[in-house]
């Protein structure tokens, strides 16, 4: 990565990010990163609309701004980019704006083993071979080149390893945004939620649904929290499960995941798993992570319940 400006890295989290560079570098990818830093993205934004654009991003009269950071990707498909490119960056900066210009590129190698992967047409294609397209957009968009605040190689980047340093350079606070975990808790009997990373099961732990005075409650409700608090081995689940999580989220969020679904399952999803799911929400929101606790099946049972009795009455009616 070659830094073009020292100055710009020291502004902090810039008010709008221009990503731009060859086709096939990255763009995609780095876009998905800064919607996961919060910023407004767009992608292939005429060149004439960055002005009225730019108007989103500046402080009103209230000292708020309508849009507060925004990511635009501006390539060689927009057609006046090339020519008016560098006046129109005067203009967003005379204007007060931070504006960084982000420009990605790779190797010829590198770009057509992606092309040849995705098995999509160069933009730059007029005929001459996928080669003869890379090292034209090339030229053509050394100028551009020239007017970037960061350079960087993306050849041996991956996906992951990409988000990552763009999370680090541009987070607003230097750290990134907190991972969002999704607990998720469900009955078995109903099936398994799809598109897990973790799957915590709670069949082990005593069951609320055997004591009369809490079968019809939920895990949300206290006297269920407190009869399964009181047992020893619910504590030390729980116990267990924050402890590996803390362990683990932070290397989900090393490799690139910046949201994460945790299951967890009892049997018909309506005390233990919703206990369980709201004590580790809770307990992970502590240690910064925007956790939030979702119940799949709570209601099914009780609208079982309520299904059968509706029935045994009809069938009591007819006779």
């Amino acid at each position: 990565m070659s830094i073009k400006k020292q100055e710009a890295e020291s502004e902090g989290a810039p008010d709008i990010v221009i990503l731009t560079g060859l086709s096939g570098s990255g763009m995609s990818s780095a876009t998905n990163a800064f919607e996961d830093l919060g910023y407004f993205c767009v992608d292939n934004l005429p060149l004439t609309l960055l002005p009225t654009f730019a108007r989103l991003v500046q402080p009103e009269e209230n000292g708020e701004a309508r849009i507060e950071r925004a990511a635009l990707v501006i390539n060689i498909r927009e057609g006046h980019f090339l020519s008016e490119f560098e006046q129109a960056l005067e203009v967003l900066r005379g204007q007060g704006l931070r504006v960084f210009v982000l420009f990605l590129e790779a190797s010829d190698e590198s770009l057509q083993r992606r092309f040849s992967e995705t098995r999509r047409p160069h933009p730059a294609e007029t005929g001459g071979g996928l080669l003869e397209a890379i090292r034209d957009e090339r030229a053509a968009m050394a100028k551009i080149r020239s007017l970037a605040d960061n350079i960087t190689d993306t050849s041996e980047h991956t996906v992951h390893t990409l988000r990552r340093l763009l999370v680090e350079r541009f987070s607003p606070n230097m750290e990134g945004t907190p991972m969002r975990v999704q607990v998720l808790s469900f009955g078995h009997k109903y099936g398994s939620p799809p598109e897990m990373e973790l799957l915590f099961d709670v069949r082990h732990l005593p069951n609320p649904f055997f004591v009369p005075a809490l079968r019809d409650l939920s895990g949300h409700d206290r006297r269920v929290v407190e009869y399964l608090t009181s047992k020893p081995e619910v504590e030390e689940t729980v116990y267990r499960f924050n402890d590996l999580l803390e362990y683990l989220l932070p290397l989900y969020k090393r490799e690139g995941k910046s949201y994460v679904t945790v299951g967890v399952g009892c049997t018909g999803g309506r005390h233990r798993s919703v206990m369980v799911a709201n004590a580790l929400a809770r307990r992970l929101r502590r240690k910064g992570f925007a956790a939030q606790a979702i119940h799949r099946d709570v209601r099914k049972a009780k609208r079982r319940t309520a299904q059968k009795s509706e029935a045994k009455t009809t069938v009591s009616s007819i006779k």
